[in-house]
């Protein structure tokens, strides 16, 4: 595994315009018939229409101050985000369908993110660099080990996967941007402030995602001891998604840290192929 210090100067940030689930209705379990795991991505999924849409602001403030090159590739994630935020709203709906309460979910994520919007716009763009880092390692280890959507419908499969590809690829957007936007301050000050969020950022991510978790169990009628320790299983254990990233989650600490030091493209060239395999690009989505 290579060793960067900076983004790659060739990588090209750009919006696969693909839509998933319009022919074939994602079930109620769609992991393998599992309603534990689905659940984890089931209240993920609710929060990141919103969680998205102030992703795109925070780094969208700046960029009128970013140089040629990073503002082309703020182009490429706001957009890339505006599709993520279209497929996620169209899978969300089919969860509600299912007779899950996700405008209470979204609710839940919209109030507490309300705090983190009064915050000062350098704060925002640092809750978006911590919370950009969280989903990038997330999408490396869905990437990396087919177990995490084991028996997932092809239609899931197929959505998580892309949108996985995509958060590796525009990881250091968020980063860059705030190290531009922080530039003046000492680098003692731009640290404390980038693991600051990532604290307060890591808290707000598992009380949202665990409420919502818990919501989605109520509805199942399996929130009960059992379902949450088969969760820990399902999260630290077999597949371990939390486990698996541990690392790279407290990688974000060390002074120096840039996110394209953890060098990925190889598995995301991949992932991208046998993606594209089964699915072309559409232009426009009814």
């Amino acid at each position: 595994m290579s060793k960067l210090d900076k983004t790659p100067s060739d990588l090209d940030i750009r919006a696969r315009d693909m839509a998933f689930g319009r022919e074939t209705p994602t079930g109620r379990w769609w992991l393998g018939g599992d309603p534990v795991g689905t659940a984890f991505y089931n209240a993920l999924s609710v929060t990141f229409p919103l969680g998205e849409r102030f992703f795109m602001d925070a780094v969208r403030h700046y960029r009128n101050i970013a140089s040629p090159e990073l503002r082309q590739q703020i182009a490429g994630f706001l957009a890339q985000e505006a599709m993520h935020t279209r497929e996620h709203l169209f899978f969300n709906k089919q969860v509600a369908d299912h007779g899950f309460d996700v405008a209470t979910m979204e609710q839940r994520t919209r109030d507490r993110l309300a705090f983190a919007r009064s915050r000062p716009p350098l704060q925002q763009l640092g809750a978006t660099v911590a919370l950009e880092h969280f989903t990038a390692i997330l999408a490396h280890a869905l990437l990396a080990d087919p177990r995490h959507l084991e028996g997932a419908s092809d239609e899931a499969k197929a959505m998580w996967r892309w949108h996985a590809i995509e958060e590796v690829e525009h990881k250091a957007v968020a980063y860059d941007t705030f190290m531009l936007a922080a530039a003046r301050l000492p680098a003692w000050r731009r640290w404390t402030l980038r693991t600051m969020t990532m604290i307060a950022a890591t808290r707000l991510l598992f009380a949202t995602v665990g409420s919502n978790i818990g919501d989605i169990f109520t509805a199942d009628g399996i929130n009960n001891a059992r379902s949450w320790r088969q969760l820990l299983r399902f999260m630290l254990v077999k597949p371990g998604m939390l486990r698996q990233v541990l690392g790279a989650y407290f990688s974000y600490f060390r002074p120096g840290f840039h996110p394209w030091q953890h060098d990925d493209r190889a598995l995301m060239r991949q992932a991208e192929r046998d993606l594209s395999a089964a699915y072309a690009p559409m232009e426009a989505v009814a």
